[in-house]
Parts: structure tokens; sequence; C-alpha cells
């Protein structure tokens, strides 16, 4: 499966309650990369109905205007999940968020039933992408195994509260108890080349807290993080998106490097430093992450 999406720019992913038409009407305002259109934990029992309803009808007639459009859909566990699949891929949604994953069999199946969709309602084969959640201590053990279950995986996001309560502790705010996830989880990532999201951070009172713990997975390696408020969303995105210093380093080490490598030199300057060919990827990362972020102005 060759879907171009699963690369692009999720710096952000904005939590909403599917069921909620004020929320779920006009989000893209605030320019997330991502949506998320939530109809587990959000919505009661008895009203997954109603919020199915609701989001058939946000996909299909509201312009998101280039925002991604992701459902979480009732784990695996409940009697949910199947007519949310259904509902969701008939919409027309971008991705199927699974919550609670523990195996690569939970994606594999999830899989199935997208594919099932796809077909039943004429939606192009292989264009719904999946992405993971993972939220206990099983689950961060088999992140890699989880990555490398389906061609749909795009990523595989921490879910903090459900992950601490596993490992009978509580969110602390200093990240200490989410380090071993947080680093398993974007190893495995990187080692299926898939994205990696960190999980919410509840505090709206404490934005200087938010952003040092933006910095902290911004320097671990993660693609973004999972929000709650609009509030949150220019942070994120000035951390993660390249500093004109960064883009004219990574413009200077491409071009150097094109330069020397016809010239047979391994190891030289730039600015001072001593770079080689290993710099070269990261410095074209930083450069496509500036185009995607849509501050980059260079010809490369």
């Amino acid at each position: 499966m060759n879907n171009p999406n699963k690369k692009r720019l999720r710096r952000t992913m904005m939590f909403l309650n599917a069921q909620k038409p004020g929320l779920i009407k006009d989000p893209y305002i605030y320019k997330p990369d991502s949506i998320m259109l939530d109809l587990e934990d959000a919505v009661a029992q008895n009203q997954k109905d109603a919020a199915r309803f609701s989001l058939y009808h946000a996909l299909r007639e509201l312009d998101y205007r280039g925002c991604e459009r992701v459902v979480r859909i009732n784990g695996l566990d409940t009697p949910y999940w199947r007519e949310d699949i259904r509902c969701a891929v008939a919409g027309g949604c971008d991705a199927i968020r699974i919550p609670k994953t523990e195996r690569a069999q939970d994606v594999k199946v999830v899989e199935e039933a997208v594919a099932a969709a796809e077909e039943e309602f004429h939606i192009p084969s292989g264009r719904t992408l999946i992405m993971a959640a993972i939220e206990s201590a099983r689950g961060v053990m088999r992140a890699l195994d989880i990555c490398e279950s389906s061609e749909r995986l795009f990523g595989i996001a921490l879910s903090g509260g459900d992950y601490t309560k596993d490992l009978q502790t509580h969110i602390t705010g200093t990240g200490l108890e989410l380090m071993g996830a947080r680093q398993n989880m974007i190893i495995a990532a990187r080692a299926a080349g898939v994205q990696c999201f960190d999980t919410v951070y509840t505090d709206l009172d404490d934005m200087e807290g938010f952003k040092k713990d933006v910095e902290t997975i911004h320097l671990m390696g993660f693609d973004g993080k999972s929000i709650i408020n609009p509030r949150q969303i220019s942070i994120v995105h000035e951390i993660f998106t390249p500093s004109q210093k960064d883009i004219i380093f990574a413009e200077k080490v491409v071009r150097e490097i094109d330069t020397k490598k016809a010239q047979g030199i391994g190891v030289f300057t730039v600015d001072g430093k001593m770079i080689d060919i290993a710099f070269y990827d990261g410095a074209k990362r930083t450069i496509e992450l500036a185009k995607a972020s849509g501050v980059y102005k260079g010809d490369l």
C-alpha cells in the first residue's frame, strides 16, 4: 500500500468529543495538523449511536480545510468498535485510532474491518490509515511488533493516564514516570519507519510545564503531541517547526555535502562544525519539515 499521507506533518492532534457539534463544526480555525474525533472515553455508553450520527454527518458535510480527521474507536473488548469503523470509513475519515493496543493482532483485526468497510462503502482501497494507542506495560513491551503489524499503520501514540495506572503510579508532571515508555516507543517507531506521538498534558493552568514537556519529547525524537485545548497548539508548533537558523544551517550542510562528495571529500566544516555524510539525512529532514510547516523559502 502506498498512501502518501502516511508521512504527513502531525505536530498536533487535538482531541474532540465526536458527539458535540459545537466542538467538531470548525476546529480547523485553530490550525491543528490533525483532529481526533473521539467515540471512546468522551462518549457515554448510552450515547454511542448519537455520537456516530454526529460523526458521520460531520465527516460528510464539513470542510476541514486540509486538517487530518482521525477517529478514535471504542476498544476491541466492547460491542461498539465494528460499527464505529463502518461509520468512520463510510464518512470518509482519514484514519482510525485503536485504543488500548497490546499486540500486533489487534491492529490486524482492525485492518480487516477497515478493508471490509472500504469495500462496502466504495472507498478507495488503502485510503484509510490506522494508528495504535499504547496504554499498558504489555503494549509498551510489544511496541515494535505493533509498529510492524500493518502497511496501513502510520504511527503509535502513548496514552499516559492508563499507562501510569497499569504501572501503579500516576502522572507527576515531571515526565519521570513516562520516560521508559517514551524511550521504548520512539525506538520501536524509528526501527519500523513509522511516526510516534506523545500523550496529552492535562494541566491547562501550567503552560510553562507544558512547554517543558513538549521540549522534552521533541528532543527525544517524537513527531508530535496529542492535545486537548487550542491554547496548546502554538507552543507545540513553535517547538516542532525548524527555526530559520536551523534551516539555513541545514541548507549549508546539504549543499556542502553534495559539492564535497563530488570532489571525493568526506569530512569538512560548516560554520565551524565538523560535518560528514552522516549529517546529510538529518539536514534533509529539517528542510522537509520546514517545507511541510510552511516556513521554507529556499530552493532545495
